[in-house]
């Protein structure tokens, strides 16, 4: 029985390099929880910005990483049984507690779905932040199976995420990246080219009165200029913050067009077992696409770290154990 595990421990706020891969205890199950040996886990940009010391809450050292999947090892809960494949997303997790950039973690049985699945673990990595997200982003919009949908910040996980969901239910979807390096990999019907200066002319072109939704990955920066983008009467739902997390002399009533809806969506409020298992079979079915831009090994998380805050990645980053 093994006593010690690898992780990448978070030892104060800092660079990329504050990550560091030790030899730490192995969790030891307890009434409520489970262990789970780690097959893979995504890569966030709540993680870098927890590791640049913006999360208040989070006492270091500590183990980021706030979704993973893999095998239940030992479980505190019937419906686990060893040997099941499971997610993990949120709760705290890599927060108030160890989470996925580790060999193992030990995670609340609350948090846990289990599914099945035939995919990689690469690619079942993917998944499960980055679908959940960009699926409760569309719910909250309202989208349907028609219209129009404007995604700010396409070529991040989400933003493709997000794509591959509605285009395969027949929304018209235009996609916004600052990168014509990053255009070719969106696989939308239009895609623009957000310079900070000609989008709106861009949106015009393509629909005179604006898009019935505008999902903003871009966050607090691009906030108040999407709501001028919508159509009237349409709904911006602001799921990202890619800009940062508060939009700064914000006035509802002068910048909030009458009859226009400003929504929003956190991952801690993703639909469980029932959804993600949806999306994967829509993965393995064809339907919608993983957009895994690259896989890290656990001794690379600084590496990959470097990566995601120079905005290299076009889709989604991994990193397997």
């Amino acid at each position: 029985m093994r006593t010690t595990m690898r992780a990448a421990v978070c030892v104060r706020a800092g660079d990329p390099e504050v990550l560091e891969l030790r030899e730490v205890p192995m969790p030891e199950v307890r009434e409520g929880w489970s262990l789970v040996q780690v097959k893979g886990a995504g890569l966030n940009r709540s993680e870098l910005r927890t590791r640049q010391g913006h999360s208040p809450s989070v006492s270091f050292p500590r183990v980021l990483g706030i979704e993973c999947v893999g095998i239940v090892v030992a479980s505190t809960d019937a419906r686990l049984p060893e040997g099941a494949t499971v997610a993990a997303v949120m709760g705290e997790m890599g927060r108030a507690f160890d989470g996925g950039y580790a060999e193992y973690a030990l995670l609340p049985n609350s948090l846990l779905m289990p599914i099945t699945s035939k995919l990689p673990w690469e690619v079942l990595a993917a998944l499960p932040e980055t679908y959940l997200t960009a699926q409760g982003s569309l719910d909250a919009l309202g989208v349907g199976s028609s219209g129009r949908l404007l995604i700010r910040g396409g070529t991040s996980s989400v933003g493709m995420a997000a794509a591959s969901i509605a285009t395969g239910h027949g929304i018209t979807v235009a996609a916004t990246t600052r990168s014509t390096d990053k255009a070719k990999a969106l696989d939308v019907d239009h895609v623009l080219i957000d310079d900070g200066e000609s989008l709106a002319a861009a949106v015009r072109a393509i629909w005179p009165e604006g898009p019935d939704y505008v999902l903003d990955l871009v966050g607090a920066r691009t906030a108040v200029d999407s709501l001028s983008l919508v159509r009237r009467g349409g709904t911006v739902c602001v799921s990202g913050s890619l800009s940062g997390w508060s939009i700064p002399d914000f006035e509802p009533i002068a910048m909030i067009p009458s009859g226009t809806r400003l929504t929003t969506f956190h991952s801690k409020d993703a639909a469980g077992t029932t959804t993600l298992q949806r999306i994967v079979d829509e993965v393995e079915a064809g339907v919608y696409r993983p957009n895994l831009d690259r896989v890290f090994t656990l001794d690379e998380i600084a590496k990959a770290h470097h990566h995601m805050e120079n905005d290299q990645a076009t889709g989604k980053l991994v990193v397997i154990p």
